[in-house]
């Protein structure tokens, strides 16, 4: 494949929707260093594998990836299956491997929703105007369209996110809210912690907020 050396690492982008360059995190960006596998359980996105976070061992073997990304696909998940996907997202890594997740902050939008409103616009997406109801829900047009996958099904604030990363095996999680958004990466082996922080900020993002695994 044009492009892929032996010094190229992989990463599985879950619940990776339509292609495209600006769905990636910006740490993976640099196509002669990160090669991106695409998965979802959509098949109309044509990802290079379909199937659920929840269960991807006869798609996915032990340890094959060097990173994982998710964004906005965890609060999809029934509550009961998002035990079983984090264990899966530390399963496919590497031991020096990473998950780098993002998801809406539940704490932010309801003090939103209780301070102006559940129907209020709080920001412009390019798909629309965004609701707390659409943040909580899911976004209701794209629902009424018929799109089922993009209801939600849980919510996470920043302490429940880490300590289900923690209790899913990782060894070190941080955390960092951001508007309506909260973000956390988990490393698999806690010495490389302090190298992957320091990717991310190089690339945009800072975390600060270690997760205590008591």
């Amino acid at each position: 494949m044009d492009g892929i050396t032996e010094t190229t690492r992989s990463v599985l982008h879950v619940g990776c929707g339509a292609p495209g360059i600006e769905r990636l995190h910006p740490i993976f960006h640099a196509a002669e260093r990160w090669r991106e596998v695409r998965l979802d359980v959509d098949p109309r996105v044509v990802p290079d594998i379909v199937c659920s976070t929840t269960d991807m061992r006869r798609a996915v073997v032990d340890q094959s990836f060097d990173a994982l990304w998710s964004s906005h696909n965890i609060e999809h998940l029934y509550d009961h299956e998002v035990k079983l996907a984090l264990a899966e997202f530390r399963r496919v890594l590497k031991r020096s491997g990473f998950a780098l997740i993002r998801c809406p902050d539940l704490q932010a939008i309801l003090e939103t929703a209780l301070a102006g409103g559940v129907e209020t616009v709080s920001y412009v997406a390019p798909a629309g105007p965004v609701t707390p109801l659409d943040m909580l829900y899911g976004f209701r047009p794209s629902i009424a369209r018929g799109n089922d996958f993009m209801a939600h099904k849980t919510g996470f604030t920043d302490l429940r996110l880490g300590r289900l990363l923690i209790e899913a095996g990782f060894a070190e999680v941080r955390t960092k809210r951001a508007a309506f958004d909260l973000w956390a990466v988990a490393v698999a082996d806690a010495g490389r912690t302090q190298e992957v922080l320091a990717q991310l900020e190089a690339s945009g993002t800072e975390f600060d907020t270690p997760q205590d695994p008591g």
